[in-house]
């Protein structure tokens, strides 16, 4: 059977990524591509290494026929998604691919995104979107919020240590790089060639960055109560990847037999030897995430360091995911493609 799908903000990062990836999806197709700003152009004007695809033309999302669509990926903007999705039929299936409903409380949405949320009667339907921990609630979702990369990564390192109880939970620190395309594909001074090159920068300094909210709502349920770590998002000039290095206070050999029996069975996490650290470069353009862990020097405490793509696992690969559980498909189709190196 074949599924047709649609993709709305095609002309970003992530919706090439989705493009990319569903490309090599043997029952999934790309039946429609919406870009606003960019409607009437080929895909392969906008994006030259997609040239060799069979694909629609870019048009706007009001000239799509709904109706034969079997899932909606939305790779908009956060707040132009929750205008968006309200307008779509209530029958079709919806990966959103930004912030605008991953946090279940509208007021936390507010008070981290800094507008009013624009959908609370959707909020309910949504299901957070990280397959690994929500695979059963995402099969039977209409509406799937995908986390955010840093989210994704911080939570594939530090869930199951709270779960089980093997780490302090008042002395948790991460310290995260994030490539630039993470920010997204708009002309921005900061991320000019000139501006950003040869250096790296911390951001969002002191607990402002928005992936906080994720944090605080997901560790908080685990543990049945308030959970807040110290987090410092860096800016480094790579094209992509996210290197997770997390500090916490547990014993490293029970934590990495956590992390064996969490998952043992997961196809796309895979434990790194104790003692060994992961790299970036060895996800690159994958759906694999690699995580080790390495005892510090002081005793009883023990580092934890965590590499994905942040534009596939982190964000579009995620979405496949998903999707693929959503459709009734294999959950790894169109996603076992190995990373690219060098």
């Amino acid at each position: 059977m074949t599924h047709n799908v649609a993709i709305l903000g095609a002309s970003g990062y992530t919706g090439a990524e989705l493009v990319r990836l569903i490309s090599q999806h043997p029952s999934i197709k790309i039946a429609a591509l919406a870009a606003e700003r960019k409607a009437g152009l080929e895909m392969a004007e906008v994006f030259p290494h997609l040239r060799h695809l069979d694909l629609p033309t870019l048009c706007k999302i009001g000239e799509i026929d709904f109706s034969k669509i079997d899932l909606c990926f939305c790779a908009l903007p956060h707040k132009t998604s929750q205008e968006v999705i309200s307008a779509l039929p209530k029958d079709l299936k919806i990966v959103d691919l930004s912030a605008d409903f991953r946090l279940r409380d509208p007021d936390e949405y507010e008070k981290w995104y800094g507008n009013p949320h624009a959908a609370v009667e959707l909020q309910g339907d949504a299901v957070y979107g990280l397959t690994e921990f929500y695979r059963e609630e995402i099969k039977a979702a209409r509406l799937v919020a995908g986390t955010g990369c840093n989210a994704a990564t911080g939570q594939f390192v530090l869930r199951p240590l709270i779960a089980a109880g093997v780490i302090d939970l008042d002395e948790i620190i991460l310290d995260l790089k994030c490539a630039v395309s993470g920010a997204g594909r708009a002309l921005k001074e900061n991320l000019l060639h000139a501006e950003l090159s040869e250096g790296y920068h911390a951001y969002a300094v002191g607990g402002t960055h928005r992936h906080l909210g994720e944090f605080d709502q997901e560790f908080s349920k685990i543990a049945g109560r308030p959970v807040k770590i110290q987090f410092t998002p860096h800016l480094v000039p790579a094209n992509r990847g996210i290197l997770a290095t997390t500090y916490v206070k547990g014993n490293a050999e029970e934590i990495h037999k956590t992390f064996a029996q969490a998952y043992e069975s997961e196809p796309f996490i895979e434990l790194l030897p104790l003692g060994e650290a992961p790299s970036t470069r060895h996800i690159r353009g994958s759906n694999f995430c690699h995580i080790g862990v390495v005892a510090d020097r002081i005793e009883g405490r023990a580092i934890v360091i965590a590499a994905l793509d942040n534009l596939t696992k982190g964000s579009s690969g995620q979405a496949l995911q998903n999707a693929n559980l959503m459709l009734g498909e294999e959950e790894t189709a169109g996603l076992m493609m190995a990373p690219l190196f060098p």
